[in-house]
């Protein structure tokens, strides 16, 4: 993955063809983008730094696939926030059929799918459709590959309307309680609601609300009455 700058809208991971890894990264804002900046190692960042950064990064990131995701391409997917693929994609975990089990691509395709499933695409390596990866959770949404950018960009676009800090908020909550017992999670999501109230675009939406008006973001982290 080559160095570069993340706008603080959404990601859009694109894979075509036969996928280990991506084939290529783009990221989309409404507004001027803030940096963040993904530093390049000299052999490159490794596969699993790429997967949680995906989940840590403040932004959602979107997997627009279109052909088969094996092995760490499937693990990709899996880390991505939404995926959307076309009827032809397939997903599989072939390690165990030349003798390297798929184990750390184990890792998020196992939180992305019902354990027997996960279990099957590992001991057996057998490719499961775009469809049945749909069924099973691992994708957001199949559509025919020439919708394919148009329906991912609507995605992106969508997420561009929202207030910045707000998305940031909602995306590493949503990551922290999952990992957490019922009660904590709702004790977590709890505090954070009242704090993200408290931020000035939680204040300007139910202004806009109220006033029957589209809201006017800040893409600011402050509170309203800092």
């Amino acid at each position: 993955m080559a160095a570069g700058s993340l706008c603080r809208a959404v990601g859009v991971f694109q894979l075509s063809r036969t996928a280990a890894l991506s084939a290529g990264t783009r990221f989309y804002s409404h507004t001027q983008p803030e940096p963040l900046t993904v530093r390049q190692q000299h052999n490159g960042i490794r596969c699993i730094q790429i997967m949680t950064l995906i989940q840590d990064i403040p932004v959602p990131v979107i997997a627009m696939v279109n052909g088969v995701a094996t092995a760490a391409g499937c693990q990709l997917v899996a880390s991505c926030d939404i995926a959307v693929v076309t009827e032809k994609s397939t997903f599989a975990t072939p390690g165990v059929n030349v003798g390297l089990f798929c184990s750390t691509p184990a890792v998020a395709i196992g939180r992305a799918v019902p354990r027997k499933v996960a279990m099957e695409m590992l001991f057996t390596g057998t490719p499961i459709s775009a469809h049945d990866a749909l069924l099973h959770g691992l994708v957001s949404k199949v559509v025919p590959e020439e919708r394919l950018e148009e329906e991912t960009l609507a995605i992106a676009r969508r997420v561009c309307q929202a207030s910045r800090p707000v998305v940031a908020i909602g995306k590493a909550t949503f990551q922290r309680q999952m990992a957490q017992g019922r009660d904590a999670a709702y004790a977590t999501a709890s505090k954070v609601m009242v704090d993200n109230l408290a931020l000035r675009d939680g204040q300007e939406g139910i202004r806009a609300f109220i006033e029957k008006r589209k809201p006017v973001w800040s893409h600011k982290t402050e509170k309203a009455h800092d």
